[in-house]
């Protein structure tokens, strides 16, 4: 077996160091030919049919995790997994925004070597600078530091791993590591690793006083009986969310999801008391992939989520979604809704109201749709069993992605009451969102996914409220606030633009539908103030 520690991984793709100042950095950018070949890439794909315009995707080769999202004087940094194409290894890519929408592309952050390569990883923003915290292949979890107004330069401490993979006299470890997050507790750094163990997804906490050297504690998490053998516990985000704690994580089986519970400060234990999904099923194809998420500043959680292909596409494949705020609503209830200035986006309008829609007969909104378009609308549902909303609908229908809800069609939720004295439960059915992409695309190539279904708990009388984002190749659905739906599409004709909408069994009324073409964010140059 080779010594690792004496191969040299250093990269091949140019790599630059940048001054201090804003005003530097700019002029430095202005002229960098690394930057320059990013925007020329970006610009090669734009008549790509199918590449999303307002959902970040990076500007050359493939894409995988999202890494260390942060918020660092008044601008958020997204880092994410890019394989550079003159070395595919790997490397920390970059964007900036100041609202969470308009990305702007910068030049690699954090590239290979002594690891072989950048794994995923979170970011904890101090006063004066900012750490990451990744693994290193065949190295171990590295701790990188940058403090510049762009966090262009990354140095990374000690030159090595700070928790390494294996002990230097070969002896056995008592963990395995592999993602890492960070945060801080009166002080002290604390740093949890998955090892992509299937049997023990989460479990290896580490305690730091300076980064440097990290002492081992134990396994980390405690009540999870909600995960499932094989949920590996992947790209890991811990921080608080309204008075709990909130456990990211993405599985290599099941995809993107949550556990929801307390921090014990005094054991350094979180005792999970729920669970939440952020796709149902496998991770792909076309589906919800890793997290990495940051502090909203008002006790929410901003999360950015990868999304897997389910299609070949010439030289690249996946994107990211919108940035998504989790809030809690209740103990053990998670909103989530847009986050950033995404309405900033919307151009032409158009709207219709108060439209009954005829039980059983689908109604075309005539001189309605597109693909790249948001859509608001509430419907009174009555007493339908079904209710759809369907997009990106050839004229004939041969190509139609549906949005479905089945009222009170999911689990009975039961919960504790006291009334007059008495003492017991009381019931009531979970409804049923849906996303049904099985004739989203004629095309042969396509990968087809089980229909996408969450559930949805409404209120009685409460009317659906759904928030639609089509962008080409991914239909993002929210849902009162509670749910949030996302697949990926293939749409093989031109002419897959329709909205349609049916009733089934009673009818329902439309109180407002409301539809925007949505603007390109890479049609100009994104500034950053």
């Amino acid at each position: 077996m080779p010594d690792t520690q004496a191969i040299d991984y250093t990269s091949r793709v140019p790599h630059y160091t940048f001054s201090r100042t804003l005003a530097e950095q700019e002029a430095e950018l202005a002229a960098n030919p690394l930057l320059q070949r990013l925007h020329a890439a970006r610009r090669g794909y734009a008549d790509d049919p199918h590449r999303p315009i307002y959902h970040y995707v990076n500007p050359e080769s493939t894409l995988n995790d999202p890494n260390g999202l942060c918020f660092w004087q008044g601008r958020w940094h997204l880092f994410y997994q890019a394989y550079p194409p003159d070395d595919s290894r790997q490397h920390w890519g970059h964007a900036v925004s100041d609202d969470l929408i308009h990305w702007r592309d910068l030049p690699y952050a954090i590239y290979p070597n002594p690891e072989e390569c950048c794994f995923s990883g979170t970011a904890l923003v101090e006063e004066e600078r900012v750490i990451a915290i990744y693994h290193g292949t065949k190295h171990g979890n590295i701790v990188a530091l940058s403090d510049d107004p762009l966090l262009l330069n990354w140095e990374k401490l000690t030159g090595q791993a700070v928790i390494p993979i294996a002990s230097p006299d070969g002896s056995d470890l008592p963990y395995r590591i592999h993602d890492p997050c960070i945060w801080q507790k009166e002080g002290v750094y604390y740093a949890l690793s998955n090892g992509r163990d299937w049997w023990r997804p989460l479990d290896y906490l580490f305690r730091s006083t300076d980064l440097i050297h990290w002492d081992y504690l134990h396994p980390f998490v405690e009540g999870d009986r909600f995960t499932l053998p094989g949920d590996d516990g992947a790209c890991p985000y811990f921080w608080p969310i309204g008075d709990r704690h909130i456990l990211l994580f993405f599985s290599h089986m099941s995809g993107g999801q949550a556990l929801l519970g307390d921090y014990d400060t005094d054991r350094d234990k979180f005792v999970a008391s729920s669970h939440h999904k952020f796709n149902s099923g496998a991770y792909g194809p076309s589906g919800v992939h890793a997290p990495s998420a940051a502090p909203d500043g008002d006790g929410g959680v901003v999360v950015i989520f990868n999304m897997n292909q389910g299609k070949p596409t010439d030289g690249w494949n996946q994107i990211m979604t919108l940035p998504r705020r989790l809030t809690l609503l209740g103990p053990e209830t998670l909103g989530v809704e847009p986050a950033g200035d995404v309405e900033s986006l919307r151009g032409q309008h158009q709207q219709v109201s108060d439209l009954t829609l005829p039980a059983n007969q689908e109604i075309v909104l005539d001189g309605m749709g597109g693909n790249a378009i948001e859509i608001l609308a509430e419907i009174e549902t009555g007493h339908a069993s079904l209710v759809e909303l369907n997009v990106l609908r050839s004229p004939g229908r041969e190509e139609v992605t549906r949005i479905a809800f089945y009222r009170e069609r999911g689990y009975w939720l039961y919960e504790n009451y006291a009334d007059e004295g008495r003492s017991g439960r009381k019931a009531a059915p979970e409804s049923l969102l849906s996303i049904d992409t099985s004739y989203s695309s004629t095309l042969p190539d396509v990968r087809s996914r089980g229909p996408e279904t969450g559930p949805l708990f409404l209120e009685p009388g409460e009317p659906l409220r759904l928030r639609v984002f089509v962008d080409k190749s991914v239909v993002e659905v929210y849902a009162n606030g509670r749910q949030c739906l996302a697949v990926r599409v293939y749409p093989g004709r031109d002419d897959s633009t329709g909205i349609s909408l049916r009733a089934q069994g009673q009818d329902a009324l439309v109180k407002r539908l409301d539809v925007w073409q949505m603007e390109d964010i890479y049609a100009r140059p994104v500034s950053v103030g």
